[in-house]
Parts: C-alpha cells; structure tokens; sequence
C-alpha cells in the first residue's frame, strides 16, 4: 500500500488525471476502468475532459464501468453514471458500447446479476486495469456499508445492497472483484474524511465496522491519494 498526501484536491485530481494517463500509455489492447461518484472524482473527470488529456488519451481503447451506482434510472441527479456522462464521458469520443452503466430497468437484483454476467463475457478474469474508490464519512466505500453482509461475500462479484439505514437501494461491486484489480485508488479529500481515514488506516482490521479496509491494505497495487486535511488525522 502506499499513501500521497496533496496540499489541495485541485492537485490531487490532477496527479491522479496524471496517473490514469500515464497507465493507459503503458498499456495496450483494451482497458477497463471503473469510475465511483463523489466530488472529487468529478473533479478529476472535467480534468480528464479538458484540452491537456482530450486529444492524447486513447478513448476509444477505455471501457467505462462503475463500481457502483444508487438504483436510479440516469436521469436522475443522484445517478453516479450521469454525474460522470455529463463532466466528462458524453464529451468524449468514446465508441457507446465500451460504457457500461449498471442501472437498468427491472430489480435491483436481477440489475447485479446482469452486471455481473456481463463484467464476465468482456472481463472474464475479473481483473480491472483500474479502480478508483471513495471514502465515506462512515468510511464506507463503493456501496459496502458498515454492517452490511456484502462485506462478506466470497462469491459473487455485483451485489444490490440496501445499505445503511435511510440509504437507498444501491448496486455495488463486492470485494471479491474489488481485490483482484491491477490497481485500485483511493481518492479522499476534505475535513469529512479525516476520521474515516484514520480509522481506515490505523485501526485494527475490522472491516465489517470500517468497511474500505476489506481492500487489502497491504497490497502493493493499492494507493491512497488524499489531501492534507484529510490526512490530518494520520
């Protein structure tokens, strides 16, 4: 695990924006990334859209997915998927059919299902190029909520998850599929994250109470790329 401290989010988007380019130079064939909502990585995504990466990166070698998503049509404000179409993925020339958005009409269940089958007809190993995941003020992460028997599963790879109390019905992936990635990030930023992280980072490894640690800590693919006042309380 390695851990980068930025003195802003501005410089924290942008060192990541960096990093996911500099991972598709070294790649070749197709590369499957998977986004997580939040308000940094919108940041990071309008970085991605601008003039300095638009032109160089390869979009149409980038597979878009998410690591999981409220139980809401795209339409809606809280959809992570049209958070990211409109900062960054409906800017882009990126072919329709590598963005895969896990919402669709039905259950929630039968949309895990779905979602799972169809990670495995295109990325049948389960291995992402990359991650990106947040941090939850309950220092939960993707839709692993503390206490949630999604936490513990060793099979499956999506999952709908109720949450915590007062959440909606989300989709998540699980941490069978989170911990075979090449490479997950961490993105956190802002004060709200401070005791979170230092849970996360100090405590003892009880993942069902602080469920981002079920990401293994001691894997040598996994970053943490934080600012200062969230790594205030390390």
């Amino acid at each position: 695990m390695s851990l980068r401290v930025f003195d802003s989010v501005e410089a924290l988007s942008e060192a990541a924006a960096a990093l996911i380019a500099e991972k598709l130079d070294h790649s070749t064939g197709p590369f499957h990334l998977v986004l997580s909502g939040g308000s940094t990585p919108k940041k990071l995504f309008a970085i991605l859209a601008s003039p300095v990466y638009a032109d160089s990166i390869p979009w149409n070698r980038i597979h878009f997915w998410w690591g999981d998503e409220r139980f809401v049509p795209p339409t809606d404000p809280e959809s992570n998927e049209s958070m990211a179409r409109e900062a960054m993925l409906d800017k882009m020339p990126i072919p329709p059919e590598h963005i895969h958005p896990m919402f669709r009409e039905g259950s929630a269940e039968d949309a895990a299902a779905a979602y799972e089958a169809l990670i495995r007809s295109l990325v049948p190993s389960g291995e992402f190029d990359l991650i990106l995941l947040g941090l939850g003020p309950d220092a939960h992460t993707a839709s692993l909520f503390p206490g949630d028997p999604s936490i513990s599963e060793t099979h499956r790879w999506v999952l709908a998850s109720t949450g915590a109390a007062g959440v909606k019905q989300r989709l998540t992936m699980t941490p069978v599929l989170l911990n075979r990635a090449k490479q997950v990030i961490f993105l956190a930023a802002g004060p709200d994250k401070t005791v979170p992280l230092s849970h996360v980072l100090n405590e003892p490894y009880e993942p069902t109470k602080y469920p981002a640690q079920i990401v293994a800590r001691t894997a040598g693919n996994l970053l943490w790329m934080v600012d200062t006042a969230a790594a205030s309380g390390l």
